[in-house]
């Protein structure tokens, strides 16, 4: 069961590429309506948002070096201890941001498993809305994320809308509905809701840690390859005995 006193942890990453951004705009939103529902429950929550243009040279220098700098691996570590993960990207050609997908791929495939995820993304028109379900829900769904039903797109549009417009499908009603589907998943994540399940997030990997040297451990990406030649090597028949 969670602990009562320990504040509910959401980390928000958001990729977008200016200041101010779409991007960021609708991140804080999802944030802030998720936090609203949690503690209209009696749950305190604190927010965390990583920047991820912030990190750029740090993520292509952990992309080379397997290192993670001190910068990046604070953001792994907001990641690792979360509760519940909100992701927003820019779109560009029906996919997520290139510098979103590379910071992705510099933390362990384990962090996310079993954390629940709402996905966003922004775009000029709603024609790019199905990145949400053609590119960003793969990709967590391959991390064994737990997705909710609900993600939120919003285009240049959505924001000169009035906030208290009751459409099904307006920003601000989408934005209610997915915020609290993750607070509810949060909930059941922490054990806070009965019947809640003990939380499924994979063991930390010392791969992505702070040695005792000070130096951040190497960034593995081959921990369970194994080599062409094995997988081209037949199993050997046991040899059939005579009667």
């Amino acid at each position: 069961m969670s602990d009562p006193i320990r504040p509910l942890r959401l980390v928000v990453i958001a990729a977008g590429l200016s200041v101010p951004s779409s991007t960021r705009m609708l991140a804080d939103r999802l944030a802030a309506a998720t936090r609203d529902v949690l503690e209209s429950d009696g749950h305190s929550v604190t927010i965390d948002v990583i920047e991820v243009k912030d990190l750029g040279h740090d993520i292509v220098d952990a992309t080379l070096t397997h290192f993670a700098g001190e910068r990046l691996q604070k953001a792994i570590d907001l990641i690792r201890g979360a509760d519940g993960v909100i992701a927003v990207t820019p779109t560009f050609n029906l996919s997520y941001a290139g510098i979103f997908k590379s910071f992705i791929d510099v933390i362990d495939p384990g962090t996310f498993t079993g954390v629940p995820v709402l996905l966003g993304a922004t775009g000029g028109t709603a024609r790019h809305s199905l990145a949400i379900d053609y590119a960003l829900r793969p990709l967590f769904t391959y991390l064994k994320a737990d997705i909710t039903p609900t993600g939120v797109f919003a285009a240049s549009e959505d924001f000169g809308a009035p906030t208290t417009a009751q459409s099904p499908n307006s920003l601000t009603t989408r934005t209610l509905r997915a915020a609290t589907e993750l607070a509810q998943y949060v909930l059941r994540f922490t054990g806070a809701t009965a019947g809640a399940v003990t939380p499924t997030r994979a063991p930390s990997s010392p791969t992505h840690s702070i040695n005792q040297s000070g130096r951040p451990a190497p960034l593995t990406e081959f921990t369970d390859f194994t080599p062409m030649a094995d997988l081209l090597t037949p199993t050997p028949t046991p040899a059939r005995q005579t009667p």
